[in-house]
């Protein structure tokens, strides 16, 4: 497999809600040597989750991120079905709960929540527990940003 792109596109949560203290060396926390992330993905179809899951993870390691064991979770089905119902997505929210990510790599924002109400409660949960999550998918840098952000 190839490796990643250098010209993949990553936002920090926090950076993106606009009125952070925070500058964009911020954006990734480190505690210790790097920090360690949850590779999340919804695949279309079971049997295929590692595919999606292989290339976050050449992802991470690309970025010296530490993937702790039990933290590269897919969930299969459809993109809009509600990240409360995901088995999965739960598995990483309690990783996060317990301290052991600092952040989150997703292919896409939608892999987290596909609705619009949807990601606001897991984006402001996101937010409470001081995670930043990165969407490895170039198109996310400009779809998930409003004019004023993109000038920011």
């Amino acid at each position: 497999m190839p490796p990643p792109s250098r010209l993949t596109g990553w936002l920090s949560l926090p950076h993106l809600l606009g009125g952070s203290h925070r500058g964009p060396a911020d954006a990734v926390p480190v505690v210790g040597p790097c920090p360690s992330v949850a590779l999340y993905a919804v695949a279309p179809l079971r049997g295929v989750e590692h595919l999606v899951l292989d290339d976050l993870s050449a992802y991470a390691d690309d970025r010296g991120w530490v993937v702790p064991a039990g933290c590269a979770v897919a969930d299969s089905g459809p993109l809009d079905q509600s990240p409360a119902m995901r088995a999965g997505w739960q598995r990483v929210r309690a990783a996060a709960t317990g301290r052991l990510v600092h952040g989150v790599v997703v292919p896409s924002f939608a892999h987290i929540a596909y609705r619009a109400g949807d990601w606001e409660r897991e984006r402001a949960w996101l937010l409470e527990q001081g995670l930043f999550v990165v969407a490895t998918d170039p198109t996310e840098l400009q779809a998930g940003l409003t004019p004023e952000e993109l000038r920011a």
